[in-house]
């Protein structure tokens, strides 16, 4: 091959031939080759500086050659310019923009498209600075009038908008404007184009700066809307869909720029949410929700809602090609495929109040008009509450009431309306619960596997007011017939039953917590004979229900005839799944809550599982450096897993578990972990580092000072903000080291107190639960190393306090105010400016359960008192607010 360098570069014949005809094998799907083989030669010719320059003259010229060879060339030219473009030479570069830029015409639509998207990677890699004839070349051919110039420079223009927007709107040396600003107009006048290709790119183009708003945009703000609506009712459904779009973005983004024009948006939303293309119906009823959060005024959607609820009850129903109908059809005897088997994701342990909300984890199905619509009705419902349910509860009746097979969908349809406005809407519903129950508990039954399935969704819906109900006899009993109704589903032959089933059920547990206590005996048998019938896919949901049982009923559990029930086929599944096998995950979880549940009734099962934790982390840190020899790939998942099984053990023995960790290499295991590059390793690894300060520091004493170090660096990081839990989790963990050891904290006191003041300093960012384990921790510190504490109160006690103040009653905040009570002693000058701030956070307590502690409170405030004179006290006293003052009245104050 020739490594010529000038512009004048020319292709030698032999090396274009090779070249073809590795292209012309890897895209044939007949060739025997191996493409592997294949992939290695074009690898191998990647190392020519000039291989680039023949992928680039094949696409542009290789007229003779297929259209196929050349855009095969033209991608495997955009793969390697994405990696090496900066690397190139400046002669290399030249050339392929000098070939890429006269194919932007090509007649044929997949080669324009294909070096369209080269161009994007060549903009992306070297800035429009660096390619000045671009910009030229683009408004040539925009203005040409020729179809194919203007759709190929349109297809590049997207492109640039889509993958680097911002691109287009920075200042370029050379250029009065921006050239965004000199694209725009350009754009608009596309709107009108005959030619739909033309209208869709240049609407998708404008669609891109929505969320950044240039001012070019800003200030034609009106002609984009007047475009739009001139697109409104576009014979083509792929601009339709760019024009909801661009309404529901701008709602998002831009509100104001709307409300002028909202009854016209709102109006034409009605209209499309009924278009015949689904695409279409979709992007639009994205709008309603997208309304709803926005926070605009509800009044003016108010008006249209009677004619809004009908349209998304409508879509709610199943569309004849969802592929959720042929599933419905799979026997319980099909084994699930590889593919049938969700993404699934393991949070690790947190020590702490949770801020995050659960949710449902529907990421993995497909959204669809009739999720969209569903969704919809339940962001109107909380917004605009029982107000819907007149026009709504009539269309749900007739609904309901159809009979015949083929109505089955729209009752279908009704049962998901009603669970979707279930919160919304539950004071004007609550009058009718036990109909609406009693209604849904002999759909359970229903012929339709899709009814069953939805019926149990709703019923869970309402869990928490069946729940409520159950302290009288009639609604003991409906409780009763929902609970008997699910666990009957949990048993269904089908396995989109069994899936809904068990959901709802881990639902309905969850809110009656120790109200099953009666039923576990039976809900126990048949969560154990899923157990024993279902598939891999839904066997997960079967661990996660008994998981959540086991937190539900708690100690309860504990009692040999549900043990003899529950245990067995759990143990022999422990045995039958391989330490590499992803199916341990939930086995794992599930172990998890169960130890913590039995407590030390877990001391049975406890070594074998210990063990196997031990091992699985030991082999996962084998196989990160050597996965030859350790036998399996690495996944670090296993290692989380096992640490917070560790940790479940830990906190269900408490100190028994004390033998299981002398007689292994835990401590040596655990503080590799806390070292793992992986956030989510570390976090769960501090969790169980706490777990064990509380029940068996000896075991981590040897290493000591290194586990008190590392926990130090989580706090001691610019990234606070990104691995947050694993900061929150390392400051709880030194706190409880803390306690135990005592001064022989000291080494590292300053250091963690230096990353926990600017915590305190700057919460209202924070996580709520990284605050109160801050607040918590130095309160520790102050406990067992006053000394050294004390001389630096005034430069946190403020925040502290005020920290301090947002902590429930509990242990740990009798520790950091017994902490208060040592520093006041040792500097009781250091606390004067923020008095106020410490007398609120003694009225923050409800009551202080030691009285030891107690004592030492009001001694401290007696103090105070005593200490200033002339008034000063009752200046103290009158700044605070009449119930703080109440509060502390019972410190005698």
């Amino acid at each position: 091959m020739a490594a010529a360098g000038s512009a004048s570069w020319q292709p030698q014949e032999e090396g274009l031939k090779e070249i073809c005809g590795l292209l012309e094998q890897q895209i044939s799907p007949s060739s025997s080759a191996d493409k592997s083989q294949i992939w290695q030669q074009l690898q191998h010719y990647s190392q020519f500086p000039d291989f680039n320059n023949y992928l680039a003259f094949i696409l542009a010229r290789a007229e003779g050659k297929s259209v196929e060879i050349r855009q095969a060339a033209g991608l495997l030219l955009k793969n390697n310019l994405r990696t090496a473009y900066k690397m190139m030479s400046p002669a290399h570069q030249q050339y392929i923009k000098s070939e890429l830029l006269p194919c932007l015409g090509a007649a044929d639509k997949h080669i324009r498209s294909t070096v369209g998207t080269i161009i994007s990677v060549v903009v992306q890699q070297g800035g429009i600075l660096g390619w000045p004839e671009l910009l030229q070349a683009f408004i040539n051919c925009l203005d040409s009038n020729d179809l194919n110039h203007m759709e190929g420079a349109m297809d590049a223009l997207s492109k640039i908008c889509e993958d680097i927007p911002q691109v287009l709107d920075s200042d370029v040396p050379g250029l009065a404007e921006r050239p965004i600003n000199i694209f725009l107009p350009r754009l608009f006048q596309f709107f009108q184009s005959p030619h739909a290709s033309l209208r869709k790119l240049s609407l998708g183009s404008v669609n891109q700066y929505i969320m950044l708003m240039p001012s070019a945009l800003y200030a034609s703000v009106d002609k984009y809307l007047h475009g739009l609506f001139g697109l409104a009712n576009d014979p083509a459904a792929e601009v339709r869909k760019l024009v909801c779009a661009a309404f529901v973005q701008l709602i998002e983004v831009r509100p104001s720029v709307l409300e002028p024009h909202m009854k016209n948006v709102i109006e034409y939303m009605l209209q499309v949410n009924k278009d015949t293309d689904d695409e279409v119906a979709l992007e639009a009823c994205e709008f309603w929700s997208a309304y709803c959060d926005a926070q605009l005024p509800p009044e003016i959607l108010r008006e249209y809602l009677p004619r809004l609820i009908p349209i998304l009850l409508s879509n709610m129903a199943y569309a004849d090609d969802d592929e959720s109908l042929a599933e419905a059809e799979e026997d319980e005897s099909l084994p699930d495929r590889d593919q049938d088997l969700k993404p699934r994701f393991h949070t690790s342990r947190f020590h702490g109040s949770e801020d995050a909300e659960d949710d449902d984890d529907d990421s993995f199905n497909v959204w669809n008009l009739r999720k969209c619509s569903a969704a919809a009705l339940d962001v109107l419902s909380n917004v605009f509450g029982d107000e819907i349910l007149p026009t709504l509860m009539p269309i749900i009746q007739a609904k309901l009431a159809a009979t015949g097979d083929e109505a089955w969908k729209d009752r279908e349809a009704a049962v998901l309306a009603l669970g979707a406005v279930g919160e919304g809407c539950i004071n004007g519903l609550y009058p009718h619960l036990s109909e609406i129950v009693a209604f849904l508990i002999p759909l359970l039954d229903d012929k339709f596997p899709l009814i069953r399935s939805i019926s149990c969704w709703t019923l869970s819906r309402f869990s928490k007011y069946i729940v409520q109900d159950s302290g009288h006899q009639k609604g003991y009993e409906q409780f009763d017939a929902a609970l008997m109704g699910l666990l009957r589903r949990i048993l269904d032959t089908n396995k989109r039953v069994q899936e809904a089933a068990c959901s709802a059920f881990a639902t309905l547990e969850e809110e009656a917590a120790e109200e099953l206590a009666p039923r576990l005996e039976v809900i126990l048998h048949h969560l154990m004979c899923a157990f024993a019938k279902y598939q891999r896919r839904n066997l997960r949901i079967v661990y996660d229900a008994i998981g959540t049982l086991a937190d539900a009923v708690g100690g309860e559990l504990n009692q040999p005839v549900y043990l003899e029930i529950l245990m067995p086929p759990l143990i022999a599944k422990w045995h039958q799944v391989p330490n590499s096998d992803k199916d341990l995950f939930p086995l794992l979880e599930c172990f998890t809550s169960i130890a913590q549940a039995l407590g030390t009734g877990f001391t049975q099962f406890a070594q074998p599982v210990f063990q196997r934790c031990i091992n699985i982390i030991q082999t996962q840190q084998l196989a990160k450096v050597d996965p030859v020899s350790a036998g399996v790939q690495y996944d670090k998942e296993f290692i989380v897993c096992s640490l917070d099984l560790l940790s479940g053990l830990t906190e269900g023995l408490g100190s028994g578990i004390e033998s299981l960790v002398s007689q292994s290499n835990l401590r040596d295991l655990l503080l590799q972990c806390c070292m793992d590059d992986a956030s989510d390793v570390r976090q769960s690894a501090f969790a169980l580092l706490g777990d064990l300060a509380r029940v068996c520091p000896v075991h981590l004493h040897p290493r000591l000072s290194e586990f008190l170090d590392i926990a130090a660096k989580q706090l001691n990081t610019p990234k606070l903000k990104e691995t947050i839990s694993v900061a929150n989790n390392a400051c709880w963990a030194i706190g409880e080291l803390a306690i135990k050891v005592r001064k022989e904290i000291s080494p590292i006191v300053m250091t963690v107190i230096s990353c926990l003041v600017p915590i305190l300093q700057h919460a209202e960012g924070l996580n709520k639960s990284l605050v109160e384990n801050s607040a918590i921790t130095l309160g520790r510190f102050a406990w067992v190393c006053p000394d050294l504490v004390s001389p630096h109160m005034e430069h946190f006690m403020q925040s502290w306090c005020i920290a301090l103040s947002m902590i429930r009653d509990d242990i740990e905040k009798e520790d950091a105010f017994r902490g208060l009570c040592a520093m006041v002693r040792a500097n009781p000058s250091g606390a004067l400016s923020s008095l106020v701030f410490m007398c609120k956070a003694i009225a923050s307590w409800h009551e202080i359960r030691s009285e030891e502690l107690h004592n030492e409170v009001c001694q401290v405030l007696h103090g105070y008192k005593q200490m200033l004179r002339n008034g000063a006290w009752d200046q103290c006293m009158s700044a605070l607010e009449p119930p703080v003052k109440d509060k502390l009245s019972k410190y005698q104050v």
